[in-house]
């Protein structure tokens, strides 16, 4: 049975502490494998956006040009890894359990490009699952081979560090040591692989923050701790001022960028997801459905998602069975652990 959580006078279900694990280990060396052959993802038929808007955020478009791919990567959050390069500027970021309770990143950019990325690492088995509906390109430094051989297969060019075609766009910098340090130019990336299509909408958007359905049928609230684990426990600060929530680490220090901009999110979507560890590996199947929170313009609503393939965006609906609009702007998904999964459950704790 899910872990539910009645809203109420804001009282969300309390935080369910996770049990202590060891830190992970590193990750297996870069490989040279090369890209998957190219198919035509399902990025999104059912859900539609003006062709004015970008499609990964809702936002006016301007003179940007979004038939061009996007480019996710695997980004470090450990703490050796910080501040990231360019994690600021991403149109969606998905939040991923690893081993020993950290977790990682999937950044996708597609509206706003920084100069470069990183540090990027190694893909895990929910990896395909996460991108395969945005096509486009994954940059990542390696991995285990049966996790490479399944992201090869998925419909998303592959950029791997050590690969001979895209070496160009791979470097280490001297900022951070090994193997916390492995940095992408994204323009060029991008632009060696321009010929794919750009990527379909992946959520609905309002046309402003006021009129998304967390703010016109959830519940005021002033910030969310997200628990993945004791190692890794985030909170989101819902600032009026620059309109958008902010992220604090889990020992409460602003999670700041290389730009020196605190991360902030316009929307934070927390999933309640099944993992199951397989071969050591927390495994988020993501391919599924089950119960989750959105917090948008200072308000949260309940909701059910469903993701029905892994080409397929993940469908957010409220308690009525009607889809559920963002605000234009940044998303942030978390993936926390449900009462099902093979790792302690996650919580959500509401100020």
């Amino acid at each position: 049975m899910r872990q539910r959580r009645e809203l109420g006078a804001l009282a969300l279900a309390g935080l369910l502490a996770l049990g202590a694990c060891a830190p992970a280990a590193d990750d297996a060396a870069d490989t040279g494998v090369g890209e998957s052959e190219e198919t035509t993802p399902d990025t999104g038929a059912d859900i539609e956006i003006d062709a004015d808007l970008w499609p990964l955020t809702g936002s006016a478009r301007g003179d940007g040009d979004a038939s061009l791919p996007s480019l996710a990567a695997k980004i470090d959050n450990a703490p050796m890894a910080r501040p990231q390069v360019g994690l600021d500027r991403a149109d969606i970021v998905f939040e991923e359990l690893v081993e020993g309770g950290l977790t990682r990143f999937v950044a996708i950019w597609h509206s706003d490009v920084p100069p470069e990325i990183g540090p990027v690492r190694s893909v895990r088995p929910m990896d395909p699952d996460i991108v395969s509906p945005f096509g486009g390109i994954l940059a990542y430094s390696g991995g285990q081979q049966r996790f490479i051989e399944a992201m090869l297969d998925a419909p998303v060019a592959s950029a791997i560090n050590g690969q001979s075609d895209v070496e160009d766009f791979f470097y280490r910098t001297n900022d951070k040591v090994a193997p916390h340090n492995v940095i992408v130019r994204a323009p060029e990336l991008v632009a060696y692989f321009q010929d794919r299509d750009g990527p379909g909408p992946q959520f609905n958007y309002s046309i402003s923050a006021e009129e998304s359905s967390a703010v016109t049928t959830g519940n005021p609230l002033s910030g969310v701790r997200v628990g993945f684990s004791s190692f890794s426990s985030p909170t989101w600060t819902w600032s009026d001022e620059q309109g958008a929530f902010l992220r604090t680490q889990t020992n409460g220090a602003p999670d700041i960028a290389s730009s020196g901009a605190q991360l902030s999110a316009e929307n934070v979507v927390v999933l309640e997801v099944r993992i199951d560890v397989i071969q050591d590996i927390p495994t988020t199947q993501l391919v599924n459905s089950g119960s989750g929170v959105v917090a948008t313009g200072g308000s949260l609503l309940e909701v059910e998602w469903s993701k029905a393939t892994p080409e397929s965006p993940i469908e957010l609906t409220d308690a009525s069975g009607a889809r559920v609009l963002l605000a234009p702007g940044q998303t942030w998904v978390e993936l926390i652990p449900d009462d099902q999964s093979g790792v302690p459950a996650g919580s959500i704790t509401i100020d």
